[in-house]
């Protein structure tokens, strides 16, 4: 058996096609799981708030249906009806079904396929770069981990700490040894990276005594200060509030929203931090030369 998987090993180091191909596959199959997360962990999250609530209310939670990222099986939003193993194959199912439930026939939001595609992807895109080699694996879990916040914080403008900060530790022990950064500029990007978003809110927020970002959002720019180093905040925090600020206008000026209207920051943040992985060296070499 150790023999096999070193064979295996050694086919992925010298065929760079077969790793790729081999990720494609396994992005769907994560993306399909990403899926899940990003539509349940909220949910998740609520009931154990009405659970604490009542409890410092003195009162007992009634038994509900187990619900977590395994019960209940996946079913139609529409209908109800539980899907198939067979009408649950990542992007496949998908394109065979036309896009719609195979009970009710009514539209399956296009969504699903599109975490499917990116994870894939962006997946795909890390082997490339990086090849077999251990940096591929914590990038995979990087770009998994930004893409589960993007789209949670687009639905419900929360980023869970459940998510954050395990992936800003990660990072910091990503970065022990041969990660994207040394330690030190690691620690203290973390370090940076949260103390600068908090100061802007809190300067924010004396001037106009409104709210202007959540704390999830100073808690993700730490994550990918701890990633990248220090030397990646200013690229990152620049790249993301210029992204913000021409979706937010397109968005004022189609109508689709006022200007008064909150919008999540974190999915900037998180493409922001995307780019940094793939085009990180050049960008710092541009400022910092």
């Amino acid at each position: 058996m150790p023999t096999v998987f070193a064979d295996i090993s050694l086919s992925l180091q010298q065929n760079s096609s077969l790793l790729i191909g081999l990720t494609l596959l396994l992005g769907l199959l994560l993306g399909s799981f990403l899926n899940v997360l990003i539509y349940r962990l909220p949910k998740m999250m609520e009931r154990d708030w009405q659970a604490d609530c009542l409890a410092m209310q003195g009162q007992t939670a009634q038994a509900a249906t187990p619900y977590n990222l395994m019960r209940p099986r996946s079913s139609c939003p529409h209908c109800q009806q539980t899907i198939s193993a067979g009408d649950n194959i990542p992007l496949l199912s998908y394109l065979l079904l036309k896009g719609r439930c195979r009970h009710c026939a009514k539209t399956i939001s296009p969504r699903y396929p599109l975490v499917e595609l990116l994870s894939a992807a962006l997946m795909a895109l890390v082997s490339w770069q990086f090849g077999y080699s251990s940096l591929t694996f914590f990038a995979w879990l990087l770009c998994l981990g930004l893409i589960t916040l993007t789209f949670i914080d687009f639905d419900t403008q929360l980023l869970p700490d459940s998510l954050t900060l395990p992936l800003l530790w990660l990072g910091l022990l990503f970065n022990l040894n041969l990660g994207f950064s040394d330690l030190n500029s690691a620690v203290i990007g973390a370090a940076a990276g949260y103390l600068l978003l908090w100061s802007i809110y809190w300067l924010f927020k004396l001037c106009t005594g409104k709210e202007g970002m959540g704390y999830g959002d100073f808690k993700l720019l730490a994550t990918l200060g701890a990633w990248y180093g220090w030397q990646m905040l200013p690229a990152i925090l620049l790249l993301s509030s210029l992204l913000g600020a021409a979706v937010g206008i397109a968005l004022i000026l189609s109508g689709r929203r006022g200007c008064d209207s909150a919008m999540p920051f974190g999915p900037f943040l998180a493409i922001a931090g995307l780019v940094a992985l793939f085009f990180g060296p050049q960008i710092t070499r541009l400022y910092l030369g």
